[in-house]
């Protein structure tokens, strides 16, 4: 509590001082001349200051000056640069014309990191738009997924050399609102992304590494960040068909044709359904409904409220063995269990009031309420086990979560230096019933392995002081959590101590440009994920909150109007931790870990409609006091790379290549088993026309062979008398081409 008296206090003093510093005020917002859509993370320069301001995500910028009237540079990518004068005073709104993609509206010296990673995402969206839920996390530059229970279950996630898990380690939300699951029936940080609609998705940012006070928990290889659109560019229909039975049905609705410039509304709805490339169909259901709306009360204060629903069946064949495709048992898409699957539902409300005040300041609140229901079947082990029933799970959850955000951000001049300073708040509650681990057999009830009810409480606040001035930008960020775990015991009767955690989390980030070509920067921060509640109540409340502790060095390259490259060394060292093994019902301990790896970001402009993207990952993974050879991280990826040659032309016509590569890499300690390989090619085609818009998309090009998620496992086959460990598989999609036919109005 003192800590957050002293940040209430520091605040209120920059606040106050900053004001008498500048004369004039200016605030407003910058928006599509075409849409009136807000334009995020605008560049706006004014003539005659040293330093570049940027909108904020919401298309909102204040700054002062001792003049009663400014001469402003605006310049977003994608759209026309445009100088205009404008008078002091609040309600400004200036909007930008669109024009053909350009990498000459790159900027490098600029506030911060995050507005870096905007444009890389806004690059990549505009190219090359995603076609399903599993593309907007592979727009992350290292980012790999893979997809092991009949498209329905979370992805596996990897990130600079982690195995995340199915989000451990990678904080994911949308609109301000947690995708994550903490203390989840399957594992920690679950994170299913398939409740959102990929169209309607507008911003993308994204970063790796704990260097970010805004965000916290499951921060530390790095967070993705979704924002869907305010305002509909336009209402479209269509549908897709493709092999295997595949059909997805999409409409999108704007509401308000009328007063848009005060309120707008829309409506999306989705439907999904597959059999997949297995030999027991996956009869993989998804259906989404989404709507949002947006009122201006006032030309200061705005209220934007959304809601959505998603549920999802489906049927999956499983991990399998590679000697039971060798020994001829199944086919390479057979099972040796077809019983597993699952249902998953997920509800969001979220309703958001930010205000301008007239010193500049902004307060943004947010409230937001979620619902989640899941119930997944398993058998990773088959016989292993139980030679009799098997070895078949499931793990079942309800969950409430209820949440608050508030954040103040101040942009004003001190001492010629442009800052921005901001102070947030936030509170998450999680309240989970019959958390559950039940063996089965052919989803059948057998036997309760755990049954509880979690209750789980974040509290958070951080302070980010922001600094530029000419060359220098500066940017420092302290965060504060605080934990509360409960768990109820259904099996025992037995209500656990209840155990509470705090942990400080400082951050900083410096950069400096040499030239407008060239700028370097540097980071170091603490980040953590904290650990399951069963794990916190099974260990008396220690080593918890384990810290992730790590620096970047780097350079961004502009030397042209058609290139961008950005290079990373990077170190991130974790401490040791417990983990609970949802699938087992167990607590583990695993030691210290340490990584160290580069990272490379290339975008290139060919010819005015061509262009190019690599992006390029080595990591060395390594347990810190495990012997030399027995000291691999299973699972963590030690080269992948990402790339693609797109071609969008002014006609409507658009053309996209897509390739990604992981190496193989070891599945155990030490190495004695391999995960495989391998490369992918991704194509598509589009050509739109005043209302209509026709597609080609085939994934798996080449039609290569190649195993997505893989495991070293221990199971048993049931003729066989002893348990076999070796490599288990789900195989990757073999080629798969479906065609879109879409009417815009």
């Amino acid at each position: 509590m003192k800590f957050l008296y002293l940040v209430l206090a520091l605040t209120s003093t920059i606040f106050n001082s900053a004001q008498v510093l500048a004369q004039f005020n200016y605030s407003g917002k910058v928006t599509d001349a075409n849409n009136t859509q807000n334009l995020p993370f605008v560049s706006l320069h004014v003539k005659g200051q040293s330093s570049t301001f940027i909108a904020d995500k919401d298309g909102r910028f204040s700054f002062r000056s001792k003049n009663d009237s400014a001469e402003l540079t605006l310049s977003s990518l994608g759209y026309k640069q445009l100088t205009v004068t404008v008078s002091s005073g609040d309600g400004l709104n200036i909007m930008l014309e669109r024009e053909v993609l350009n990498m000459k509206d790159v900027v490098l010296v600029q506030r911060g990191a995050v507005t870096k990673f905007q444009t890389l995402a806004k690059i990549d969206l505009d190219l090359n738009p995603v076609k399903n839920t599993q593309e907007l996390l592979r727009l992350m530059p290292g980012l790999f997924i893979a997809q092991h229970a009949g498209g329905g279950k979370a992805e596996q996630i990897f990130l600079r050399g982690f195995d995340v898990d199915h989000g451990t380690d990678v904080e994911v939300s949308v609109d301000g609102m947690p995708v994550n699951m903490v203390s989840h029936a399957h594992g920690q940080g679950y994170a299913d992304a398939h409740f959102i609609i990929p169209e309607t998705i507008d911003q993308l940012d994204f970063g790796a590494g704990p260097y970010y006070a805004a965000h916290g928990n499951l921060n530390t290889a790095g967070y993705v960040s979704y924002g869907t659109f305010e305002k509909l560019p336009a209402s479209r229909v269509h549908v897709e068909a493709g092999r295997f039975n595949t059909i997805r049905t999409l409409a999108m609705i704007d509401l308000l044709k009328k007063n848009k410039d005060k309120q707008n509304a829309y409506l999306a709805g989705e439907y999904y359904y597959t059999n997949g490339p297995t030999i027991n169909h996956q009869h993989f259901n998804r259906m989404n409904l989404f709507g949002k709306y947006n009122l201006s009360i006032s030309p200061r204060t705005e209220l934007t409220a959304s809601g959505s629903y998603f549920s999802s069946s489906w049927d999956a064949s499983g991990q399998i063995p590679g000697r039971a495709v060798e020994q001829g048992i199944i086919d390479r898409f057979g099972s040796i269990d077809p019983t597993e699957g699952g249902i998953t539902a997920r509800m969001n409300a979220n309703l958001v009031v930010a205000h301008d005040f007239e010193n500049g300041l902004t307060w943004r609140n947010q409230a937001f309420y979620i619902q989640n229901k899941f119930s997944l079947f398993s058998n990773f082990s088959f016989f292993a086990n139980d030679t009799i029933n098997g070895d078949a799970i499931n793990q079942a959850e309800y969950r409430n979560i209820v949440g608050f955000q508030s954040t103040l951000r101040k942009e004003y001049e001190w001492n010629n230096w442009a800052a921005i300073t901001t102070l947030g708040t936030g509170l998450r509650s999680d309240a989970t019933q019959d958390s559950k681990l039940t063996r089965v057999v052919k989803r059948s009830f057998r036997q309760n392995v755990k049954l509880g009810d979690i209750d789980e409480l974040n509290f958070s606040t951080y302070l980010q002081q922001q600094l530029s001035h000419g060359r220098w930008f500066v940017e420092a960020g302290l965060r504060f959590d605080r934990f509360q775990f409960s768990y109820f015991d259904k099996l025992q009767s037995t209500q656990q101590p209840a155990r509470a955690k705090s942990i400080l989390s400082p951050k900083i980030n410096i950069q400096y440009a040499l030239n407008p070509t060239v700028q370097l920067y540097v980071k170091s921060g603490k980040g953590f994920h904290s650990n399951d509640t069963r794990v916190v109540v099974a260990n008396q409340g220690e080593a918890i909150l384990p810290a992730a502790l790590g620096g970047d060095i780097g350079v961004v390259l502009k030397p042209g109007k058609r290139l961008f490259v950005n290079v990373a060394a990077w170190h991130l060292h974790l401490q040791q931790e417990f983990v609970y093994v949802g699938d087992e019902g167990i607590v583990e301990p695993s030691g210290q870990t340490s990584r160290n790896g580069i990272d490379l970001v290339v975008r290139y402009r060919f010819a005015p409609f061509l262009f190019g993207s690599l992006n390029l990952n080595a990591t060395r993974a390594r347990a810190v006091h495990s012997p030399k050879g027995q000291d691999y991280i299973p699972l963590a990826p030690s080269l992948t790379s990402t790339g693609g040659l797109f071609y969008k032309g002014a006609n409507g016509f658009g053309v996209g290549l897509n390739c990604r590569y992981i190496m193989s890499r070891p599945a155990n300690e030490d190495n004695s088993i391999t995960a495989k390989g391998y490369f992918i090619t991704d194509a598509s085609v589009n050509f739109t026309k005043q209302h209509f818009e026709i597609g080609l998309a085939v994934e798996n090009l080449f039609n290569a062979q190649w195993n997505e998620a893989q495991f070293a496992t221990l199971s048993r086959l049931r003729n066989e008398s002893v348990p076999v460990e070796e490599l288990n598989y789900t195989p990757g999609t073999p080629l798969f081409a479906r065609v879109k036919l879409a009417y815009i109005f």
